[in-house]
This record gives C-alpha cells, sequence and structure tokens, in this order.
C-alpha cells in the first residue's frame, strides 16, 4: 500500500528550506538557499500560502496558477484554489480575489458548472463580506462573459440583468443625497430626476435666486435639459408623438420643432423615425430617464420572452433535422432496393 505523503512536524522556516529543495528537483527556477530576507520571500518563491499573514502571497500563488498551460495542470490547480478558497475564513476579502482566479481556470478546462451555481449561489458565497460594488461589476462581467463562451445563455443573461443592477443603483437613495431632504438643491434634484419641464418652471420661479446665483446654474441650460428629459419620459410610453403634443408639452415655438427632433435624434437617447408629412414623430426606442420596479419588470418580460423564442427555435431546429435524417433513411432504403 502506498502511504500518502504528509508534512512533519517541523519549523515553517525548515519546511520552506524542504519545498525549495523538492521545487527545485522539478525544475522550478529558484534557489535551494534560504532568502537572507526571511521567511516571506521564501513563501513567495515558493509560493506556499502562511496561515494569517502576506495577502500579496495568496495573489502571487492565484496569479501563476491561472497561467497554468493544459487542460490537466489546470485541472489540478483548479482543485487547488477551490480548496483554498474553501478553507479560507468567510470574512476573508481574500475569498473574493481567489474566487475571481477560480472562474478564470474553470473556464479554461470547461468546469465553470462546478464552481458557479447561480446568482444565489453566488451572494451566499459572500454573505459574511460581500465584495465592493466596483469587486463585483468586475467579476459580473467575467462570469457573464465565460457562461456565454460556455454557451449558457439563460445563466449569462441573469447574470446580465444583476450586473444591471449594480450600475443603476437609484441616486435618490444614496445616504449622502438622502441627508439633503428637506433642502432646496434635493428639491431640485428630484425635479431633473423625475419631473417634467412645468415642474422645473414652476421651481425657477420660485427660486430664481438659488438657481442662478447660490448654484451657479445657467437656466437655459436647464431647460434644454429638462426638455430631453421630459421628451424621453414622454417617449416611454407614446410610440407616436403628434408636432403638437411636442410643441405644447415642451413649450416651443412650431418653428423649433423639428429642429428640437433632429437634436434629441444626435444624443442617440431615442431612436424615432420624424414623419414631416404627417406632422408627427414614431418613436422605435428611448432610453429610461428612470430605472425603477417598473422597467426592472419590463426587462423581465423582455428576457422571459427572449427565453421563450430561443425554446422554439431549439425545437423547431430538433424538428428540421429529424425530418432531413428520416429523409435521409428513405432515400438509402430506395437506393438500396
Amino acid at each position: 500500500m502506498q502511504v500518502p505523503p504528509i508534512f512533519m512536524e517541523l519549523p515553517l522556516e525548515d519546511q520552506a528550506q524542504e519545498l525549495r529543495v523538492y521545487l527545485k528537483g522539478l525544475g522550478a527556477e529558484i534557489s535551494e538557499e534560504k532568502s537572507p530576507k526571511g521567511i516571506e520571500d521564501d513563501l513567495h518563491k515558493i509560493i506556499v500560502i502562511p496561515t494569517e499573514r502576506a495577502e500579496n502571497l495568496i495573489l502571487a500563488f492565484c496569479e501563476k496558477l491561472t497561467k497554468a498551460p493544459g487542460y490537466k495542470l489546470g485541472f489540478v490547480c483548479l482543485k487547488a484554489l477551490w480548496l483554498l478558497f474553501q478553507s479560507l475564513p468567510d470574512e476573508s476579502p481574500m475569498r473574493y480575489h481567489v474566487y475571481y482566479h477560480i472562474i478564470q481556470i474553470a473556464r479554461n478546462v470547461d468546469q465553470v458548472k462546478a464552481v458557479y451555481g447561480g446568482i444565489q449561489q453566488l451572494k451566499q458565497q459572500f454573505a459574511s463580506l460581500p465584495p465592493s460594488n466596483e469587486q463585483m461589476q468586475k467579476l459580473l462581467r467575467l462570469l457573464h462573459e465565460v457562461l456565454l463562451s460556455c454557451k449558457q445563455g439563460e445563466q449569462a443573461a441573469a447574470v446580465m440583468v444583476e450586473l444591471l443592477g449594480t450600475l443603476l443603483d437609484p441616486l435618490l437613495a444614496l445616504k449622502p443625497v438622502k441627508f439633503l431632504e428637506g433642502e432646496l438643491i434635493h428639491d431640485l434634484l428630484l425635479v431633473f430626476v423625475k419631473d417634467k419641464l412645468p415642474g422645473y418652471l414652476h421651481f425657477y420661479q420660485h427660486h430664481k435666486e438659488f438657481v442662478e446665483h447660490q448654484l451657479g446654474l445657467n437656466h437655459e441650460q436647464n431647460m434644454k435639459k429638462m426638455r430631453l428629459l421630459t421628451f424621453m419620459q414622454l417617449a416611454e410610453t407614446n410610440p407616436e408623438m403628434s408636432f403638437d403634443t411636442i410643441q405644447e408639452e415642451l413649450q416651443i415655438s412650431e418653428d423649433e420643432v423639428e429642429s428640437f427632433i433632429i437634436d434629441v435624434l444626435k444624443t442617440k437617447l431615442v431612436r424615432a423615425r420624424m414623419d414631416q408629412a404627417g406632422r408627427k414623430v414614431l418613436i422605435s426606442s428611448t432610453m429610461h430617464r428612470t430605472f425603477g420596479r417598473p422597467q426592472w419588470m419590463q426587462l423581465r418580460d423582455l428576457l422571459a420572452a427572449w427565453k421563450v423564442n430561443l425554446t422554439g427555435v431549439q425545437e423547431g431546429m430538433k424538428s428540421v433535422a429529424a425530418a432531413q435524417m428520416e429523409l435521409a433513411v428513405k432515400n438509402k432504403a430506395v437506393i438500396n432496393h
């Protein structure tokens, strides 16, 4: 019976020395001699993870394993990082970095399903210490790319929805903004986020001094922005708008309507076609002015419809393939006879 190798009860420095000799014998480009800089430098060179010290050693370990060539070696590296990930304390900030490299290696060895089980599982893994918003965005972008490359379209779509959620956090929910509730600056922010042009004009008429002198804002520029925001909000629920409606809602003259529409189309925030003969605008799509629960519900419905359509296409392709196979069998039988 083969006895598995074990570590003897030796001081950490002596263990590092033995590992140096062992790895040198395997062809590693390191010296067998102890480093004069101490154990940290030894560990960094042989990539052994200390219990508590030096997060940079863990990063170096992950980066080296990520670069391992070949499927077999990559698979071994994946198992090593997965064991490291599971052994780190739930409160360790290094768990995120290890997991990020795990996903990279899993893509190379086609083992993504083994380490990623969905958004909810991902959140549970980091429940004790969630990554920062920037870290989560980076991880979700990688996951989306990896899942697409592995032909897991449904999982990739779920990751994209989650990523959008991290990018579109409501401005008004931020603590520094909520702290300003009751102040004029907060009221003006609400106007730009939710209100239409008449709401801005009402605020400006009552707080002209505040807008122009205390904030130093240009009223004409504010009007231009509010007209654009108002048009976008109207376009969300009106696929067709007459010139008269635009003129009334945006408080512009008849001669200004066409030039305003052209300016809107240049921003690429709205896709539309102008029917000059019919004096109307046909809206094909628009960016949402705000992204709240109704927009999430709409996005969910769109993704659900997309999934159903893909399923229909897949079933249709199966039917076509089956019919072709059946025809080929019949033709072969006729030829044989």
